[in-house]
């Protein structure tokens, strides 16, 4: 998995900065805020994929494989219903929304629409496809999860390559290749799952009461999965409507940064968000809580660890990843980490809460909370706000939302909030006000030579692994470390 992710994120970073620069930063924002379009609509299919991974999940650490079976074929109807209803409303009034609300030139419109139809096939090729994916990684075969994903980010180093030879309309190709990669990678989820899991040899019996249960479960989760187009595509929007593409591409690039970076969390999680949940389904609730606990800690310290010498040295980082820094991009890079870093410690409290079957309450008040950032953006802007005022808000609701998210879910799986606070809080606090200390201190004093930059990066890292070790983990957690390093050093002895 960590292979993956440090591959995925160089040729992320590698690939944004070459179709910047092919594309140009006006068309390389279209493509975002008519991608985001589509996102729009498949907020539905993030919702429903939830609530697949988690029935799929509790099944198996029960250990019902006839009702496994029946959830694997009614989340497969569910999902061919779900691509359709997208398609729908994308071809209605998302078209409507394309045509008449976003600001594109005359000349871009016909390039904008290819992208948009491209963007739809591509969203519909993963709804159908996810139950697949939840399998995987249900049963926890993360080398498989990690190999085909490997593949993918190859396949998109290749389009980037066929990107600068092509001599049609870059946008348009750009868009189209995507969608073959989306295909085919699909295609190799679908037959490894075949191959791998009983009850993916599927028919489409649709089992009604466990439908309307998981569309129930789906439902409750639905403002979330509006919370989510407010906080990113909805940002999107609103900035393309107040302010130029310039300022759209600055985003997109932070965004590109953000999902690089948090690969390393996602990594993390994604392993351990199946033990949260069968941890539950077998009554083992202080063991989960004490993975809840982990994962909160462990995602913080790994995105803070890449984190902090990034923002240190942002200007400096964009100057030689990019051959032209948009405006604002600088600015709107360091306020997406720093949303980052609080996000990290939601998606563990997150998985608790899905563990648990009863999250009406759950998203009905986190959703409304995260999606207040559309309103009060949007004022904020008809104000004057400047583009950052955005960003500004959107961590001050995440803030929000956490808090709220922490009281909810201390209800439904009875986590002790002291305990949260001690085990989790408390600890990342002290790790990132100390660790910084040196790293800053240095970065002030040392000039923009490249060997001043690579000082205050290693500085970075050593102080933040220094102080996670001394002050972030426990004395069990060092002793386990400890021992590990020991067994490590011992082999690299007898080779």
């Amino acid at each position: 998995m960590y292979i993956r992710m440090l591959l995925t994120m160089a040729v992320t970073l590698y690939t944004s900065r070459v179709v910047l620069a092919t594309l140009g930063v006006e068309d390389y924002g279209l493509y975002n805020v008519v991608g985001g379009v589509v996102t729009m609509f498949a907020f539905l299919n993030g919702t429903l994929s939830g609530a697949t991974q988690r029935f799929i999940t509790y099944e198996i650490g029960v250990g019902n494989q006839e009702n496994l079976n029946r959830v694997f074929n009614t989340a497969m109807c569910i999902h061919w219903m779900v691509a359709i209803l997208v398609f729908v409303l994308a071809e209605t009034v998302g078209l409507w929304f394309l045509y008449n609300k976003l600001v594109i030139s005359a000349e871009r419109l016909t390039a904008a629409l290819w992208v948009y139809q491209f963007s739809v096939l591509s969203t519909m090729v993963l709804i159908v496809s996810l139950p697949y994916n939840a399998c995987i990684i249900a049963h926890e075969k993360m080398s498989a999860f990690a190999y085909i994903s490997i593949i993918e980010v190859l396949l998109k180093l290749v389009i980037v390559y066929l990107l600068s030879l092509t001599k049609y309309d870059k946008l348009i190709v750009y868009a189209f290749l995507l969608f073959l990669v989306q295909l085919l990678i699909r295609g190799i989820y679908t037959i490894y799952s075949k191959r791998n899991f009983e009850e993916t040899h599927y028919s489409l019996k649709l089992d009604r009461s466990l439908a309307k249960e998981m569309v129930g479960f789906t439902g409750w989760s639905f403002f979330g999965g509006l919370a989510s187009v407010g906080m990113g595509q909805g940002i999107n929007v609103l900035l393309n409507v107040f302010f130029s593409p310039v300022v759209i591409a600055a985003r997109a690039i932070a965004q590109q940064v953000e999902n690089a970076i948090f690969s390393f969390v996602q990594n993390f999680q994604t392993a351990m968000n199946p033990q949260i949940m069968k941890n539950y389904a077998s009554n083992n609730l202080q063991q989960m809580h004490n993975l809840v606990f982990a994962s909160c800690r462990y995602s913080y310290y790994l995105l803070f660890m890449i984190v902090l010498p990034i923002a240190l040295e942002t200007p400096f980082i964009l100057s030689v990843w990019l051959e032209e820094v948009p405006e604002y991009t600088i600015s709107f890079l360091r306020i997406t980490m720093l949303i980052g870093l609080v996000n990290s410690l939601s998606t563990p409290l997150m998985t608790a809460a899905n563990a648990s079957g009863h999250i009406k309450k759950y998203q009905i008040v986190v959703g409304t909370i995260l999606i207040l950032i559309v309103p009060i953006a949007y004022v904020a802007l008809k104000l004057g706000g400047t583009p950052e005022s955005v960003l500004w808000i959107y961590l001050g609701v995440v803030v929000l939302a956490q808090c709220a998210r922490l009281m909810i879910v201390r209800g439904l799986v009875n986590l002790s909030i002291r305990k949260f606070c001690v085990s989790v809080i408390i600890p990342v606090l002290k790790v990132s006000l100390i660790s910084v200390i040196l790293p800053v201190f240095i970065n002030h004093y040392l000039g923009d030579a490249i060997i001043n930059i690579l000082v205050v990066c290693l500085v970075s890292v050593l102080s933040v692994l220094l102080t996670i070790y001394f002050i972030g983990i426990n004395q069990s957690e060092r002793e386990f470390l400890n021992q590990k390093v020991k067994v490590v050093l011992q082999r690299l002895k007898i080779k």
